[in-house]
């Protein structure tokens, strides 16, 4: 039986880097459509079925405001597709405001919704695409990522592998002082832990550093916080892989961002690894 085509919806907020993505996409070896209008991709995935060229079967297109995106005509276009055995994943690409903003006047580019001001053309785009991003399977906050490191988050999430890995889980320390990110499915606030950061002995170091890792550890509330929050995620994961998720971030957070979320967070990713969980951890502010 020949594989049916495979297919990734690109989208998201305008600057947030839909093109990058796209050429990361190529370079897993999908066939990359850009600007596609939601009535066009059936007629594209069902020409990638009937093509030759067994590499058109791993098909992404991008859509977004400027062929007139509706929520509503890309969900309807999903479900068919979906009720023919198409399976389908919508990749939304988002960033902060201010972040968008400097990225639109570095490139002196219009952006494709017109309103009086800058500012205003994102909010309208955030508005108009806000039941888009509820809707994602995997959404993807840019705002400080490099290039290089897009590219990798997006070769973890799509490589060739995906259908036999269902969920891949990213946990993400940060510090509520830098602001918490955009992007997150659960949040754990370790702020209730004392801070090392009073410790001149450990002030300087992180919660890479045996010192501070022993330090938080040896806390009572530590082991009693990682024993809840562990048997939170094995009721939830299973669910989430039933419902058909394939990735799901957590962040964890303490107030700077480089002790006590690194040392929890690290923790989190080594369990899920016992369960046999593919997981990715990543320290946002430990360099601040």
């Amino acid at each position: 039986m020949t594989e049916r085509a495979r297919l990734v919806v690109i989208t998201g907020m305008s600057g947030a880097g839909r093109s990058l993505a796209g050429k990361a996409l190529e370079d897993l070896g999908y066939f990359v459509i850009d600007n596609l209008p939601a009535s066009l991709i059936a007629p594209a995935v069902k020409q990638a079925d009937l093509g030759g060229d067994p590499r058109r079967r791993r098909l992404a297109v991008a859509v977004d405001t400027r062929g007139g995106l509706s929520f509503a005509d890309l969900e309807e276009v999903l479900a068919r597709l979906e009720a023919d055995g198409v399976p389908s994943t919508v990749l939304f690409l988002d960033a902060d405001e201010e972040v968008l903003i400097k990225r639109f006047e570095e490139s002196r580019r219009p952006h494709p919704v017109e309103a009086a001001t800058l500012g205003e053309s994102i909010a309208r785009e955030r508005a108009a695409l806000q039941d888009l991003r509820g809707r994602a399977d995997v959404v993807v906050d840019t705002s400080e990522r490099t290039v290089p490191d897009l590219r990798r988050a997006l070769a973890d999430i799509f490589s060739s592998e995906l259908p036999l890995r269902p969920l891949r889980v990213a946990v993400n320390s940060f510090g509520f002082k830098h602001g918490v990110p955009r992007v997150v499915d659960l949040l754990f606030d370790v702020r209730f832990l004392p801070n090392p950061f009073w410790d001149p002995a450990l002030r300087p170091l992180t919660g890479h550093d045996e010192a501070v890792r022993a330090n938080v550890l040896a806390l009572p509330d530590s082991a009693a916080f990682l024993e809840r929050v562990e048997a939170l995620l094995q009721f939830l994961l299973p669910r989430y892989v039933a419902e058909g998720k394939t990735y799901l971030t957590i962040g964890v957070g303490c107030t700077g961002g480089r002790h006590r979320s690194v040392v929890m967070a690290e923790e989190l990713g080594r369990w899920l690894g016992e369960q046999a969980v593919e997981a990715t951890v990543r320290h946002r502010d430990l360099e601040r």
